[in-house]
Formats: structure tokens, sequence, C-alpha cells
């Protein structure tokens, strides 16, 4: 069986704070599978560019599994693309640790297009498989960018291309994502295994709603909207405040209870693209009068997370694009309904009327009208929350772990253990 696995996430780090520079769903996905992999007995070994010579090098992420912080460029946050610059720097880094530690990995698991490049390097050296996942992918996020600043660089996508064609085996979290690769790429689908990403049941859970709303200090008075995610036009904010316009317009008394809380975010990005949405941003709130209405919470971490999930009415998510959408995972498994684009990842894990609603992309209007459905009819509300939390049990940790491990122990030529046949 396989005994020891490196990760690696080169531009970001599973500890960071989520909401923040360059984090989100991918960190949750690293730090979570390390978790559910250490529990198994297998020792991972999760490799991140550090950004403050401060943090300890290597860091506990579970009884057997480890983050290294590797010296490669600025101990600081950098840009993504900068960070291509200095990958020789961190496999060499690599390198240096193995040999330091003796120790010797039976396969690769890298994430991102950066992280697949210096996979692809190690494997020359070490003669192991990799398989490569990319949460994202530049052709589908420029498919949707609305201004040439929010387009990924080509360099970006010629190297996802490079890696379809040199990884071992690819994981796509959605058949959707599958295809995406296939027409876009040119991938091989024979190399390209339909795996979503999980959620973590022991901390995602229904909390009672009133204590919920005392543990955060909400007036009990108000309801509220939730929206998580980075402040990035591809996350639609801009939407969700015209949604919000629209919805106040129509049904001024329904709305007079309701706040917009808006978590993620540095409140001092440094990002020109970053400043630029939240520029945009408050300035729309100016223009439609819902200054009043919306709320900006900065970063969160996860146990404070889950219950501000708890404490929503709905949880809103308006991208243009997600590959996946592992904020409505989390929302469902705490008994929250979500409206969603229906776009990427969220068309599937979305199933319309039954634990959410999906509305057509980039539409204020029909976003509108269900928000103002669930606010008005508390009965559905509840149905939804129920079925969306029966709904999302087929993600947990341990099964989606299943479903990798038999794809590494495949590429490997190990056997399975006993109990995971």
């Amino acid at each position: 069986m396989i005994q020891r696995l490196a990760m690696l996430s080169v531009h970001t780090c599973p500890l960071a704070m989520l909401g923040g520079k360059e984090t989100g769903g991918m960190n949750v996905y690293v730090r979570d599978l390390g978790r559910e992999l250490s529990r198994r007995g297998i020792a991972i070994d999760v490799y991140t560019r550090s950004q403050n010579p401060a943090i300890a090098r290597i860091t506990s992420l579970a009884d057997r599994a480890r983050v290294i912080h590797v010296k490669a460029g600025p101990e600081r946050p950098y840009s993504k693309t900068r960070v291509y610059n200095h990958l020789d720097e961190f496999v060499e880094g690599v390198l240096e640790q193995v040999r330091h530690d003796g120790i010797r990995y039976d396969l690769i698991y890298s994430h991102y297009w950066l992280s697949g490049l210096v996979a692809e390097a190690l494997r020359q050296r070490w003669g192991i498989p990799f398989v490569q996942m990319f949460h994202t992918l530049a052709e589908m996020k420029n498919r949707v960018a609305r201004t040439p600043q929010e387009r990924e660089p080509e360099l970006r996508r010629e190297k996802e291309a490079y890696i379809m064609r040199s990884a071992d085996r690819l994981v796509a979290a959605t058949v959707n994502e599958q295809q995406d690769m296939v027409e876009a790429y040119g991938a091989d689908p024979r190399k390209i295994a339909v795996i979503p990403p999980g959620v973590d049941l022991n901390r995602f859970k229904p909390l009672d709603r009133a204590e919920a709303r005392q543990f955060l200090g909400l007036p009990p008075d108000h309801r509220m909207i939730l929206f998580v995610g980075r402040i990035q036009p591809l996350k639609g904010i801009d939407i969700l405040i015209r949604a919000l316009a629209v919805a106040k317009q129509r049904e001024p008394k329904l709305l007079g209870d309701v706040c917009l809380c808006l978590i993620g975010g540095d409140p001092n990005p440094d990002s020109e693209v970053e400043q630029a949405e939240l520029e945009r941003i408050q300035k729309l709130e100016a223009e439609l009068d819902l200054g009043d209405l919306v709320t900006r919470l900065g970063a969160k971490d996860q146990d404070t997370l889950v219950y501000y999930y708890s404490a929503a009415e709905m949880v809103v998510m308006p991208s243009l694009y997600e590959s996946f959408g592992m904020v409505a995972l989390e929302a469902m498994a705490c008994g929250t309904p979500v409206i969603a684009s229906d776009v990427g990842g969220l068309s599937l894990n979305i199933e319309d009327g039954y634990n959410g609603y999906l509305v057509p992309g980039q539409n204020p209007q029909a976003l509108a009208e269900k928000i103002i459905l669930l606010l008005r009819y508390p009965i559905l509300r509840e149905q939804l929350a129920e079925q969306a939390r029966t709904w999302v049990t087929r993600f947990s940790w341990p099964n989606i772990a299943d479903e990798l491990l038999e794809l590494f122990h495949q590429l490997t030529g190990q056997p399975l253990p006993p109990n995971e046949r």
C-alpha cells in the first residue's frame, strides 16, 4: 500500500486564513485530504512556498502530515505569475528536504498549474507517477473575463496544456471540468478521473440558528443573506448587489430586516484587480443606495464560518465561473440552501428546487426572484435545508479519499489495504 505521499501546493499554504489573498477551496482541499490520509496511516508532506520567514519551516498538519515551507523567491505574498520564475528554486528546496530526511515518496499529487510543473520536474528525478488537479482553468476563466485585466496570462494556458499531456493521471472535480479539459485543451479523456472535493461533515453541520446568531452578535430582528468568497470579478458580487437592489425595489417591506454579509477578501488588498473590484462594489452600493444593507466582514476561519452558515437564511453564489464550488457544499452541510449561478460545478452540485436554486449567470432579476422566494416562505427554506443536508453526505472526506486512493494504487501497482477494497 502507499506509505508516503508528496502533495504540492506551491503558491498557497493550506494553513492560510481562507478568503484572503490566493486562498479558497484549494486550500481546504489540500488541508482536509492531508488530514484524512494521515488518519489512515499514510505519511503526507505538503510542500508550499514560504511567504513569511517568521513561520516555522515545517509545521504539523496532522499526526502523520507536515506542511513544509520552501524558500523560493521573496518570503512574502507574491504574484502567482511571478512565482513561475522561482520554480527551479522550489524544486531544489524539495529535493534538499528529501535528502535531509532520507525518505522516498510513492506518488506526487500536485495542485494548480505551478505545482504541476514542479511535479513533472520531480518525477524526472524520482521516477514515480504524478497526479494533477487544477482546481481552476485559465481558458474557462478567460471566457467569462469582462476586462483585459481579468484575463489569465497565455503562459498559464500553455503550461496547463503541457501538464495535461505530461501527467500520469488528471483529477477533474466534475464531468463538466473533464469535458472542458478535453474540448478546450485536447486532454486525453482516458487519463482523467472525475473525483469531486470533499467536505468535513464533522465541522460543517447544522447548528441551532438562534444560538449561532447569538454567538455572532446578530440583532434578533435581522435576517442574513450570506456571500462567502474572494473579492474578485469572477465571483459576481456586483450581480448580487444589483439583485439585492431589485429585490428591495420590488419588496421593500420584505427586505426591511435583511442584511447582506460578505465574507472574504483582504481589507487592504495589494492586487490591482482586487482593489479595483472592491472600489467598484463600494461605488455600486452607493449608487443603488444599499449602504445600510451590506456589511463586509473580511476573511473568517472555518470554525467561525460554520456559525455564519447556520445563521444565514441562504448562501448566494453569483459566480461567473466555478470549477466546483466548495462553499456550496459547506453551506448545504450546515443545512443552508444555496442560490447559485448555473455555471461549472455549481450546475451539478445544486439540484434546482431540491437543495437550492440555480439561476442564469449574470442575471440580477432572476437572482432577485429566488432571494425573495426564500425570504417570503420560511417553510420552503427549511425543506430545502433538510434536503441539502441529505444531499451532501455523499461528499464526505472518507468517501472521497477512498476514490483517490483507488486511483493512486492503480498507478503505483500497489494493492489496496483490505478495508479499502
